[in-house]
């Protein structure tokens, strides 16, 4: 049996894959083995979610189950993922409950379980929620049962938060914002303007449905349009539960997470708050980046694609930043898991502080072309380990050199090898990655 969670908590079609009886007893689960982990006190957990119109449904369920399990639940309503986070924290809570599938399709509904401190839930404590979902239990009754309160000021005190992370106020900046009608659509216009910046927010009228409709992280055309269109210094794009950002720079280029992350990077070494001056990035980051951070004097830990690994990564050597290519950054400093606005305030920051325009500090890295090639197979762990494909992936990389980079891995989720090359010229990226598809093609 396939494991229920994932590399991001529990996600797939809500009322479908995802039904309020399953999320019910996820919840029920989760209280139940927090509790017995500490049976010092009753334990409380704090619900927040993105806006999708499965999300009131999910909710309901989600309360239902862990007050039906002895938990005291504080409902903060929509918020970012990171906001739920922080909240676990900040309140001394024991469990934090995030419901979103951040830039899935509106559709689709997910489950993110942060335990006390805001931390993402270790593997252990995950099988053991997931073992014990059909366990049969007598629950508690009368008094023993969970109760439910609003944190009424759960919006006030994330933004009071991230406003406190920004050295350097925003005055004279003007930002466009697409929050992607989802969980930033409040909070990320009014972040950004209580640091000083003017905003021009864009889809930030969610209806429950329009959540990732062709806006947000995923999709940057009408944010570009914006940007070029009331002259603003940059554009910022989140996605519908705002652990990510991306950026627009004022002539409408897009800036990906690993230019936000090297323009941090340096930032951070400069002010002396980049530790071991170590920067922590998947093996997916555009070799750009590593070329770049080398000429800098910061060294580059990889990891494997996921934004938990990364995490990891960040926690064991206890460095001070890390992320994705897709702008997930994480700066534990501030933040136990990826804040998208965390991420853009730092970002105006440092264009306020140095008075230099997003173009010129993202210049400092030059993406190299990169493809990327899915090859369907009948068995991608055999593939992953044929000795035929890994020595043509050896010839290539021989013939790359220091200009290019090879990185072949088999999907999370399905039966695909990602094949994905990166070279000086985007001619010989294509002509190696079609070389290696069609071996790995042929020894499916």
């Amino acid at each position: 049996m396939a494991r229920l969670f994932g590399t991001d908590g529990v996600r797939g079609l809500a009322n479908g894959d995802l039904t309020p009886a399953l999320t019910m007893s996820l919840a029920a689960s989760a209280a139940r083995v927090l509790a017995a982990h500490d049976r010092s006190h009753r334990p409380v957990a704090v619900v927040g979610r993105d806006t999708r119109a499965s999300g009131e449904m999910l909710e309901a369920a989600v309360v239902a189950g862990l007050t039906s399990a002895g938990a005291d639940v504080r409902r903060l309503g929509v918020l970012p993922t990171p906001a739920v986070a922080h909240l676990v924290a900040e309140t001394g809570a024991d469990l934090g409950v995030m419901i979103s599938a951040s830039h899935n399709p509106m559709p689709d509904n997910g489950i993110k379980l942060f335990a006390a401190g805001g931390h993402k839930l270790p593997d252990a404590i995950e099988d053991e929620i997931e073992a014990g979902m059909n366990a049969a239990v007598d629950g508690p009754t009368g008094a023993a049962i969970g109760r439910v309160v609003d944190l009424e000021d759960a919006m006030d005190r994330y933004v009071a938060h991230l406003v406190g992370a920004v050295s350097t106020r925003l005055d004279g900046l003007k930002v466009v914002v697409d929050c992607a009608n989802g969980a930033a659509s409040v909070a990320a216009p009014e972040a950004y303007r209580r640091a000083g910046a003017e905003v021009i927010a864009i889809h930030a009228e969610p209806d429950g449905i329009n959540i990732n409709d062709n806006c947000g992280s995923t999709h940057l055309d009408s944010l570009k349009a914006a940007v070029v269109e009331h002259g603003a210094d940059l554009g910022i794009a989140h996605d519908g539960d705002a652990d990510r950002c991306l950026a627009v720079d004022a002539e409408g280029n897009e800036v990906d997470g690993d230019q936000i992350m090297a323009v941090l990077a340096l930032a951070m070494a400069e002010s002396g708050e980049l530790t071991d001056q170590t920067l922590v990035a998947t093996v997916m980051s555009n070799l750009g980046l590593h070329l770049a951070m080398r000429k800098h004097g910061v060294k580059v830990k990889t990891t494997a694609v996921g934004d938990r690994y990364v995490l990891e990564e960040l926690r064991a050597g206890g460095y001070a930043l890390g992320g994705e290519q897709s702008g997930h950054v994480v700066m534990p400093a501030y933040a136990t898991t990826g804040d998208g606005l965390l991420t853009a305030l730092r970002l105006m920051s440092r264009m306020a502080g140095t008075g230099r325009t997003l173009a010129d500090l993202a210049g400092v890295m030059q993406r190299l072309p990169q493809v990327l090639v899915n090859v369907p197979v009948a068995d991608k762990a055999a593939v992953a380990s044929s000795s035929a494909v890994a020595a043509v992936v050896a010839d290539v990389e021989r013939e790359l050199g220091d200009n290019g980079r090879v990185l072949l891995r088999p999907s999370g989720t399905e039966q695909l090898i990602r094949v994905m090359v990166e070279a000086t010229d985007l001619t010989v990226a294509q002509a190696a990655a079609d070389r290696l598809a069609g071996v790995v093609a042929a020894n499916s």
